[in-house]
């Protein structure tokens, strides 16, 4: 690391909060799969900003119906119509199946707008008592880090020192098909998954699970609530990940690559009788559906379609699961996921996953620890053959090497 690089890392940790750790690179041009820093050296990105840039850093098409838009409008609020969110809306249902749309901005903002549409959908259709709803979550969760999602997130620090919790929620094992149906009472409202836990460790479902969960919400009228923030638009190898079992959910809470790696841009999808319920004054945002943002979505999902970026994700993420497993790396316990969203996880014996990051960064290589032991790959669905095979021979290397414990 250069003099220039300390100095801007020095910068940042003496003026923002530490609320991150991140890895010491400072990054400064991005194009494609590929990042420099100001020092000159490239990498190769491996975490897409947690799969906010699907379609790779500045994509030329979604930049271009960017900076058209920026010369038009960018905000009007909502107390006006603008003549882009009516069409993103259009795409989102069409590419569902869904019947409404409610744009917001962040990934927790559409988490927390599923979460009151769930509860007034119970109070208003379901008939469930006042302020008795409940919304079943499951253990290793990761939704966000709003007052009310921390509230049932199962990771101690999550919640430390940001009580009182928000109260409303119930927690059943990951998988576990049996808890979830014993959990399930009059005033159960709606279930909201993950249908891979991206930060919980790229944690995978049974087989069969989602498919299960549809039918038990079905059976006991429930909302199946998806967050596809993450595993979503492409990046397990569909469209959407719950398209893997056929296991259409209620609502669906969209984000990060939906803003194609340039804006935020988050939506709520559902069914008729659960958007219904929002009527005018219940809930809003500055933002949400402005036309700079809705223009940038549009193309985002051009491009994730045009490019077949989805069939892209399933064909290159077999390659590199079979090109790691290959490796027969000693410290190694497993590599699992789906598409190009992969989790390697280092055995106890051999160390923390963070150092291997560490070594992976000294060779060109961007990716993040999880939970202690799983290193997170999750690149660009733009990544060629070439480009992941220039990553495993150095992957290779450090998997292999020596154990790594500092």
């Amino acid at each position: 690391m250069t003099e220039h690089s300390e100095t801007m890392i020095a910068q940042t940790e003496r003026y923002s909060a530490h609320n991150y750790k991140p890895l010491p690179v400072v990054i400064a041009e991005g194009a494609g799969c590929w990042v420099t820093d100001v020092d000159g050296k490239r990498y190769l990105d491996m975490l897409s900003a947690y799969s906010a840039l699907n379609q790779g850093h500045r994509h030329p098409r979604i930049i271009g119906a960017m900076k058209q838009q920026l010369e038009r409008v960018t905000l009007t609020s909502r107390a006006f119509y603008n003549d882009q969110m009516g069409g993103l809306c259009e795409d989102l249902v069409a590419l569902t199946g869904l019947d409404r749309v409610l744009p917001m901005n962040s990934g927790a903002e559409g988490v927390e707008t599923a979460l009151k549409a769930a509860r007034k959908w119970g109070y208003e259709v379901k008939k469930v008592a006042a302020n008795q709803a409940e919304i079943i979550v499951f253990s290793g969760n990761f939704h966000g880090r709003t007052i009310s999602i921390v509230s049932f997130s199962t990771e101690p620090q999550n919640q430390a020192g940001f009580g009182p919790l928000t109260p409303g929620f119930r927690v059943v094992p990951f998988g576990d098909i049996t808890a979830l149906e014993a959990a399930i009472t009059a005033n159960t409202v709606g279930v909201l998954i993950e249908p891979i836990q991206g930060e919980g460790g790229v944690i995978m479902p049974p087989e069969g699970f989602l498919r299960d969960v549809r039918a038990l919400c079905t059976k006991h009228r429930v909302l199946m609530i998806n967050d596809e923030i993450q595993v979503g638009l492409g990046r397990t190898g569909r469209m959407f990940c719950y398209e893997h079992e056929d296991a259409k959910p209620d609502l669906l809470i969209l984000g990060k690559a939906l803003g194609g790696g340039l804006y935020p841009v988050s939506a709520v999808i559902g069914i008729e009788e659960v958007m219904a319920v929002f009527r005018p004054g219940d809930h809003g945002s500055t933002f949400g559906g402005n036309p700079l943002a809705c223009a940038v979505a549009r193309e985002s999902l051009r491009v994730l379609k045009d490019e077949r970026l989805a069939e892209r994700a399933a064909e290159m993420g077999v390659y590199f699961r079979q090109r790691l497993v290959a490796m027969n790396s000693p410290h190694v316990e497993e590599v699992r996921g789906k598409g190009l969203l992969i989790g390697v996880q280092i055995k106890k014996s051999a160390g923390l996953a963070k150092p291997y990051c560490y070594a992976m960064m000294k060779e060109g290589i961007l990716a993040k620890d999880t939970h202690e032991q799983v290193i997170r790959f999750a690149p660009p669905l733009v990544i060629t053959q070439e480009e992941l095979d220039w990553a495993c021979e150095r992957i290779e290397r450090i998997l292999c090497g020596a154990a790594l414990h500092k």
